[in-house]
Formats: structure tokens, sequence, C-alpha cells
């Protein structure tokens, strides 16, 4: 794994899993129970957790699923239902996070796991939180897709306040497994029905699964710095009336097969089953969205494409966001054959695009090229999303996208002097206070807050870089904090950096390029006081000026080093 820690944690992150305990579990989760870090969950089939019940997480804990022939009950698929009036209290951290993958998920391996001839899309099920807030079914009461409906796995309510949980910093890979082998009833990465704003989800990463990273059926979650990455289907889905709040949603999807960057939906299903009243309406700001790549190959205006699919009854807003690299449209706005439909949404302003940023998309190069939507009202549209977002051609954008493990290509931040990082006119204004306010467009600014702890770091996409050694080497008290010029300096590729505590405290030492990008993390978390050593190794960047800052709760101190090869 690539961690961006210390030794000290690396090690840990490296043990292999037969220093663990293995757990096995079978039966529904009743009472309150604590999965620890010190063992590995196996998950042997579909796993509930009951009303009244709590599933406590500890940080850095690895829960794996078993593939259905291995299943010992004769379940069709392993997975984790949390189910109404039920919580899970799930708490990773950036250096410790959780997470749920396939059993044949070696994690003290560098390259992607997997044995001889697996794919590794769809190998277990998935995560399912459901809970008691609304939706726009006419019954109350709706299974959720993907379990059988012998299976009590119901999701609604009136509760709009539900609290199910809190989930952060959990890593989600090698899903969506289909029980009952029908096309489309896939259980996706993590599925949320009816799920109340009172569930706290942020720092969450869906990697590889055969169905969509994520979907909200209804209910009023909110949800902050999510990332879905290589997904079969829809990275950010959402329909039956969902009503929440998103902010800093990044998406990567792969050049072998995908869906839409946001599918989103007013209802879901045949028609008849909601209440067309109550239509979704969610709000994100500061998303990116990467497709497949301009040369993937599209299918029919869907597969691997477009940006965002609006379809039947559905709002939908977004604001200071990145579209970019799809095979095909950037929008698509669906015309049913019954009312209200996604057009009538535009018309009552329920369709909002404010302050993005659209850059490479293979349907052409103005707007009446990459928007699909009905002849009657397409004047109307363009000129609505060419006068209130930005459509850029031929410009990068981001820093790279690369979509080959191990290649160290993907870097989604905006580039210096592009218009995601350097415009005045950012769209916070009819936002409320739960969004912050930033001065950049898209999911990221300076800092990559995806690497050291997604999927997408331990594999190597980002360029992840790992200490070779971290050490105390004086416990004598200094009298305050500083930060040591680098040694040698020039240096290639390995340079050793000091630095001194006066206290115990939080710290963090990251390396940082010419354009303000973070490029590793040397040393997070709190420390006693001392002297500590660390050695950088830059093996995988290019020659350059390079800056390192230590930043404690006194402030920041940065330093200048160069890098010759």
């Amino acid at each position: 794994m690539n961690r961006l820690f210390t030794t000290l944690l690396v090690t840990l992150a490296l043990l292999p899993s037969a220093a663990w305990a293995q757990v096995t579990v079978q039966n529904d989760i009743t009472s309150d129970v604590t999965w620890t870090a010190n063992n590995e969950y196996i998950l042997d089939g579909l796993v509930f957790v009951d009303r009244g019940a709590t599933l406590t997480i500890e940080a850095g804990t690895v829960i794996k699923a078993l593939e259905a022939s291995s299943i010992s009950t004769g379940e069709g698929a392993s997975a984790l239902i949390v189910r109404r009036g039920a919580q899970i209290n799930a708490q990773g951290t950036a250096s410790n996070p959780i997470v749920f993958t396939s059993e044949f998920d070696d994690l003290t391996i560098d390259d992607d796991m997997i044995s001889e001839g697996i794919v590794d899309r769809g190998l277990w099920g998935g995560l399912i939180i459901l809970g008691e807030a609304p939706t726009n079914n006419i019954e109350t009461l709706t299974q959720i897709e993907g379990i059988p409906g012998e299976l009590e796995a119901q999701y609604g309510g009136s509760n709009p306040a539900d609290n199910s949980g809190t989930l952060r910093y959990i890593s989600i890979r090698h899903g969506g497994f289909s029980i009952s082998g029908i096309e489309g009833d896939e259980i996706n990465g993590l599925t949320m029905g009816g799920v109340g704003s009172g569930t706290t989800i942020e720092y969450i990463e869906v990697y590889a699964n055969l169905d969509d990273c994520y979907e909200w059926f209804g209910g009023t979650v909110d949800s902050r710095y999510l990332v879905g990455a290589l997904c079969g289907d829809d990275t950010f889905d959402y329909d039956q009336g969902y009503q929440g709040r998103g902010q800093f949603w990044f998406s990567i999807q792969g050049a072998d097969i995908a869906g839409r960057g946001g599918e989103h939906d007013g209802c879901s299903g045949s028609r008849g089953v909601c209440d067309d009243t109550a239509f979704s309406q969610a709000i994100v700001s500061n998303a990116t969205y990467i497709g497949s790549g301009v040369d993937a190959e599209p299918s029919n205006d869907d597969g691997n494409s477009p940006a965002l699919r609006l379809r039947e009854n559905v709002g939908a807003k977004y604001f200071n966001s990145v579209f970019t690299d799809f095979a095909n449209r950037a929008v698509r706005i669906d015309d049913g054959d019954t009312t209200p439909d996604a057009v009538a949404r535009f018309q009552a302003g329920d369709l909002e695009l404010s302050n993005n940023i659209f850059g490479a998309f293979d349907a052409g190069t103005t707007w009446n090229d990459i928007v699909r939507v009905t002849d009657a009202v397409k004047a109307d549209v363009v000129a609505t999303f060419s006068s209130t977002n930005d459509l850029i051609n031929g410009d990068a954008l981001l820093g790279g996208i690369g979509r080959d493990l191990g290649t160290a290509e993907l870097d989604p931040r905006p580039m210096g002097g592009t218009a995601a990082r350097n415009s005045s006119d950012f769209s916070f204004d009819e936002l409320d206070d739960w969004f912050a306010s930033v001065s950049f467009r898209g999911a990221f600014g300076d800092d990559n807050w995806a690497r050291g702890w997604t999927a997408l770091s331990d594999l190597g996409y980002f360029g992840d870089f790992v200490t070779t050694d971290v050490e105390r080497v004086d416990d004598e008290l200094p009298t305050s904090i500083s930060l040591k010029q680098n040694y040698p300096n020039p240096f290639n590729p390995t340079t050793m950096i000091e630095f001194e505590l006066d206290r115990a405290q939080d710290v963090r030492l990251a390396i940082y390029d010419v354009m303000g990008r973070e490029v590793a993390v040397l040393v997070e978390g709190t420390q006693a006081a001392g002297t500590y050593r660390t050695q950088f190794d830059a093996r995988n960047l290019a020659s350059g000026t390079y800056f390192y800052s230590l930043r404690t709760p006194q402030g920041t101190i940065s330093k200048t080093m160069l890098l010759m090869k």
C-alpha cells in the first residue's frame, strides 16, 4: 500500500492479513456490536443490522466479503445492510480508513489484488443503508433493489431528520454483484434508501463497483468528499424524490465501461409509482466528473456518456463544478411521453447549471453539439447554459487524467492559471451555510483530499510517495518549533528533512510543487516533543523546485528544495 504517513503507519498497513484474527460474520446483528481493527471480518452472506442495534467499526478495520460460490448460508451474495431504525458508526481516519472489499483483495501488496482470471468488479455485494426519511413513492415503504423480497430490506418513512449513523473515511471496493442475475439488479457500492439528514456521510470512496458507485433512493442525507472511481455504471445516481446537498464529489470513469457521471431522476421504475409533486431536487457544488475519455466508445448516447443525464421529472442544480473528457455529450435532458418530465423541470427553474466548466466532449465543441434535448426547447436550454457556464475546448483544466493502474498520471486538481483555479465569479450566494465557500471550481483546490486513504491512492493512481524512514532522533525538549533545511540540497532522488517540536501536538509535513499542488504527505498526526528526521524519496517526480511545509496549531513553516536528476 502506498500510504503517505510515518514508517509506523506504513508498517501497520503492510502487516499480512494472517497476523489478524479472522472473524466470520453470518448472523444478523441484533444488539450493539463493535468490530475492532485487530480483527479482519469476513461477511458470509447477507448480514443485517437490525432495528435498535448499533454496529460500531473502529478506524483501520478491514471487512472482506465472500464471493457467492463460497457463501455457506446459501444466500446469493455477501453484503452489509443497515435496516431502518438501526445505526452504523463507522469512523475511519485519513491515516486509518475502514476498508470494505472482496476476499480476493490482498491489501498487503501494491498491485490490484485480483487472482488470475478474476475480474475486479462484482466480486461481492456492497454497503446498504436504509432509513426512515421520506421518498416520493406512493407506498411509504419500499423494498430496496438488489435484495430479495423475502428478506426485509425496506426504506422510507416520514422523518426527514432520521439518523442512520456516521460514515467517515471508508473505502468500498470491488462490489456490485447481482443476486438475481438480472441486469440492472446489481448492488451499488453505497446504497442509501430513505436515509435522513441526521446521518453523516463524508470521505467515502467507491472503487471498481459493477453497478453504480452511489445511489440515493429518496431521503434527505447530505454528503461531502465522495470519490467514485472506475465503476461499471453511473457514479452518482439519485431518484425517488431525493432532497439533499452535496459538495466535493469526484468521479473518474474507466475507459472500458461506464455510465453517466450523474444520472438523476425524479422517480424510478414504472410510471405511477411516485408522487409527481414531490420530485427529486439535489443541490451540488464543487463536483469534478471525468469521463471515460473522448476516444472511448459510446453506446447510444448512454454507455460511457453523457456527463449528466437528467431524467423524468427531476430537479438538479450544479454550481462551481468541472465536467470533462466524456465520449459523447455534456448534458442530456429527457423529454418523456408523459408529463411532468425533465424539460418541464427546466422550464420551471428546477434544473440549473451555473458557473461550471465544461471541457472536452467527443460530440463536438459547441453547446449545440454537446446538449441533447427536444428541439422545441433546445434553443432556450443552449442559451441558458452558455450564458451561465464556461465551455472550454482544448484546455487541460486538470493536472492530469490517468486511468491505468500504477501510472501515477491522475491529478484531479485544477491547473494553475486556468479558469477552474483563478476565477472571481463563484456561485455561493444562493447556497446556504452548509456549503463551504471556496475559491476554486471542481472538487479539489490545492490539496488532494483523496490522497492517502483511498484505493486510488493505495494503488498508485496519484503517484503517492512513501517515506523510507521517520524517526525521533533526540528526546531533549526543543525551545521552539523549527523546520530545518533539507540535506543534501540539491538532491537526487532522496533527501532528509528534520523538524523540532517544543511540545506534543498535531503536525503535518507535506511536499508541494511550484503550482502549489500537494505531491506527498510525509508526517500527519500527533507527535511528542522532540527532534524528528524523515527521508523523502522523489524518484517519481520531475526535476525542479519543490516546497516543504510543516503545519502545526501555531502556524506553518515552509522551505524550498531543488530536485536535480
